[in-house]
């Protein structure tokens, strides 16, 4: 074999992979980038929850019963444990099956949604749960990412038909989705639902007009929060200190303020914090409050700086795709996921009224981190792609 040619075969032989299994041919197509940066913020996780865990057993044990300090660190690792493989196995899927998974999951988990109210229990003022035999789960947390897709899906339809009546399909699911979620309450979850819908539509092509009538309808909305609803216009007052008693001491943000500042930048060290014992629900709406007490303010901005890694991935993975379904898909769950990250985080900075929301992959739940990992995992199989595609030149030969 000539020189040239053992070169061109040693040439081959580094760039074109050998394996064609399915699960090399995963391996290569797959954005390990993405999965190693969602992977670190489990790992984030399960320090964050240790650290919290002992002020949720003590705010759970009793007289007759002490929960273990590590309880919830032990849980979180089995909901790790039963996440990843599913978030896995879902990116493996092919488009069109993760699209049909997706749309079958979100009429399930609907349904599901729908049965709350006769069969959900109540748990710290809500009723958004659902106990059967064994295990409890949270449908909406659930329903978020397949909806988001089924969405996508409906309205790429408009490239194909554009008679289709699909904007006031996905206009009336939403709606009365934010109404069942209205009446649990969860205004958080809501305005996640809200708003994906809102980019899903601005991404769709929609007129303008149309935005900015639907801006103008959230507005009204809003307003008609705080007049007739409640449980946000509480919410909203405590946050503003509208006739709130101050002999009553700090409400829920500003307790969170004070433990996330007062670790400094540097933070009080790994198990040194002591304002987290007065956090309610620290090992879930408020673990940042709780990495920023015992690890400082910079492992805070790490942590932010992880999601924004995250969202900027997924849009520059999105640049040159061509397909309408993949972009609105994999847009929208951006738009969920980081929303959501946005949201724990300004509560515990004390940027936005209390939402009673989790930390992506960082707070203890098992509906949250099973619900997450379907999410990345759909996100992932839609940003798939073969890394050799449209990297070669083709040379034409003239015949002289």
């Amino acid at each position: 074999m000539s020189r040239a040619g053992e070169l061109v075969k040693g040439f081959r032989t580094r760039t074109v992979p050998r394996e064609r299994t399915a699960l090399a041919i995963w391996f290569w197509e797959i954005d390990r980038v993405l999965l190693s940066l969602i992977v670190a913020l489990m790992a984030i996780g399960l320090v964050a929850v240790a650290a919290a865990s002992p002020v949720a057993a003590i705010d759970r044990s009793t007289a007759q019963v002490a929960v273990n300090p590590l309880n919830y660190f032990y849980r979180q690792l089995i909901f790790v444990g039963l996440g990843l493989p599913i978030m896995l196995v879902i990116s493996m899927l092919p488009r069109p099956q993760a699209r049909r998974l997706a749309t079958f999951f979100c009429v399930f988990f609907f349904v599901m949604l729908l049965f709350v109210p006769l069969l959900g229990s109540t748990v710290n003022g809500a009723k958004r749960w659902i106990d059967l035999p064994g295990f409890r789960f949270q449908p909406s947390e659930f329903l978020k990412p397949v909806y988001v897709v089924t969405l996508a899906w409906l309205l790429s339809l408009r490239g194909k038909d554009a008679t289709l009546p699909v904007i006031p399909l996905t206009g009336v699911l939403t709606l009365l989705i934010a109404a069942v979620l209205m009446r649990q309450p969860d205004f958080g979850q809501t305005v996640i639902f809200l708003a994906c819908w809102g980019c899903l539509l601005l991404l769709s092509g929609v007129p303008m007009r149309w935005i900015a009538a639907l801006g103008g309808v959230g507005l009204a909305g809003l307003v008609a929060v705080y007049m007739f609803y409640e449980n946000g216009r509480q919410r909203i007052n405590d946050f503003l200190g509208i006739g709130v008693d101050q002999s009553a001491g700090p409400d829920q943000t500003d307790l969170a303020f004070r433990t996330i500042t007062h670790g400094g930048f540097t933070g009080v060290g790994p198990g040194g914090g002591q304002h987290k014992f007065r956090l309610p629900e620290a090992h879930t709406d408020y673990i940042f409050s709780v990495i920023g007490e015992e690890f400082g303010l910079l492992a805070c901005i790490a942590i932010a700086l992880v999601y924004l890694a995250i969202v900027v991935r997924v849009l520059l993975r999105l640049l040159d795709e061509e397909d309408s379904f993949t972009i609105l898909a994999a847009a929208g769950l951006t738009t969920q996921f980081g929303l959501q990250a946005i949201i724990n985080m300004g509560v515990n900075a004390q940027i936005f009224p209390s939402k009673g929301m989790t930390l992506p992959f960082i707070s203890y739940g098992g509906s949250s981190m099973l619900a997450l990992c379907i999410g990345v995992g759909l996100l992932l199989a839609f940003t798939r792609r073969n890394p050799f595609m449209g990297r070669h030149t083709v040379v034409k030969w003239s015949g002289r």
